[in-house]
């Protein structure tokens, strides 16, 4: 029997290959599932549980006598890497540079989530990551409405605690979302069920970062798919201002104020910011260095004494990293782009399209917040901009009799 959410009756394990290894892909493939719902929930959880999969994911590569495979995107992103590393070594302080440098580790989602979930199996996951994402905003609606978290002082965070990774999370998953509803050709309907919740918990955080890259990436796939429907957003625009409480449209106009303390600072960081890669321009002051010598290049017209980064994603890498390494990483967006772009009348197009939408969302929020550097926003975006890649796999059952074939796509 078929539905307009897909043949979930069929049984998703029951289309996995039934190879000798079977059991150990099935384990893997669900604790990633469980890794990407957890994230929106609890960074410990997903920590556990990325690890877990990591530790399957070797087993079978073993088990099978499989070579690692990577999308061609992940050469760019192991360049920043390095580049990462080298900036650690040549840092203020290396020795707190290269601690901070773990969160490279994260980057083994890329070829976990390009072996696991090919084919349908990466709808599947986006599935999860849209319903728990759904459950997340929930809980934000509940702590806005009924909680009182309603106000800058107070604002919901859902399960994760803080308010700017929540809004982050919420604003890649609405775009996903979206792109489900516009893209798709099946598993459209409970997308579409969920969608005013996602946008509804995203305009209740009151982070106006989010809120611009939201509009970026859902205005992109709105162009993507009819450039009428861009008159959606003035409309949008005005149902808010109309029927938004006043705490909610008042920031929204502080978006614009010259005024506005939070806008003041956010320019002195960049002028701050441009004063550090002039004096660090190949490898930067190293990760995690900006809270150390910002009083030294603090602007006089500053707001906080101190910042622990400049709220500005391409900024923030070049001053911490150095310009080479800006350079690596506007390779890896580009790359990025350039296969979606191709990939987005493919079989099953929601996910190019999903991952054109976090990108552009990501850049647009990164001119105020530095997203990039956010464990849990960097986890789920780095699963997303894998997915369309990994869809266009076939399952490796099919190229059992070639195991030791290497494929970058």
């Amino acid at each position: 029997m078929r539905t307009e959410a897909g043949t979930w009756n069929d049984g998703w394990f029951d289309a996995m290959p039934s190879l000798p290894s079977a059991p150990l892909e099935r384990a893997a493939c669900v604790t990633f599932l469980a890794f990407a719902a957890a994230l929106q929930v609890s960074i410990a959880a997903a920590d556990i549980l990325l690890t877990i999969t990591a530790l399957l994911w070797a087993g079978i590569l073993i088990r099978n006598r499989e070579r690692v495979e990577v999308p061609g995107m992940f050469w760019p992103l192991a360049a920043y890497a390095a580049a990462t590393l080298v900036a650690s070594v040549f840092s203020v302080d290396s020795r707190v540079s290269l601690v901070d440098s773990k969160q490279l580790v994260l980057l083994i989602i890329v070829p976990i989530a390009y072996r696991l979930f090919r084919g349908r199996r990466a709808l599947l996951a986006v599935d999860v990551i849209i319903t728990i994402g759904a459950m997340s905003a929930a809980a934000g609606i509940i702590q806005y409405l009924i909680l009182n978290y309603n106000d800058l002082g107070r604002r919901p965070h859902g399960a994760i605690g803080l308010y700017m990774t929540y809004s982050g999370l919420l604003m890649l998953v609405a775009c996903a979302a979206v792109s489900r509803v516009m893209f798709a050709k099946h598993h459209r309907a409970w997308a579409a069920v969920v969608l005013p919740a996602l946008l509804l918990a995203l305009v209740f955080t009151f982070t106006r970062s989010a809120w611009v890259g939201a509009c970026v990436g859902i205005g992109l796939l709105f162009l993507l798919r009819d450039f009428r429907l861009m008159g959606l957003l003035p409309v949008a625009l005005a149902a808010f201002l109309a029927l938004a409480p006043s705490a909610l449209t008042n920031r929204l106009y502080s978006t614009f104020s010259l005024k506005d303390p939070s806008n003041v600072d956010r320019v002195a960081m960049m002028n701050s910011g441009i004063r550090i890669i002039k004096d660090h321009p190949l490898t930067g002051i190293g990760p995690d260095m900006v809270g150390q010598v910002y009083p030294h290049y603090r602007d006089k017209n500053a707001v906080n004494q101190l910042n622990l980064h400049l709220h500005n994603v391409p900024l923030q890498i070049a001053a911490e990293r150095g310009l080479p390494a800006l350079g690596v990483w506007l390779w890896f967006i580009i790359t990025l782009a350039r296969d979606f772009l191709r990939r987005r009348r493919s079989a099953d197009p929601s996910l190019s399209n999903a991952g054109l939408a976090a990108i552009g969302a990501m850049l647009a929020a990164g001119l105020f917040e530095y997203n990039f550097g956010d464990s849990e926003f960097l986890m789920l975006f780095l699963v997303l901009v894998t997915l369309p890649y990994a869809v266009e796999q076939a399952p490796v059952a099919a190229a059992a009799p070639l195991p030791h074939a290497h494929r970058a796509d």
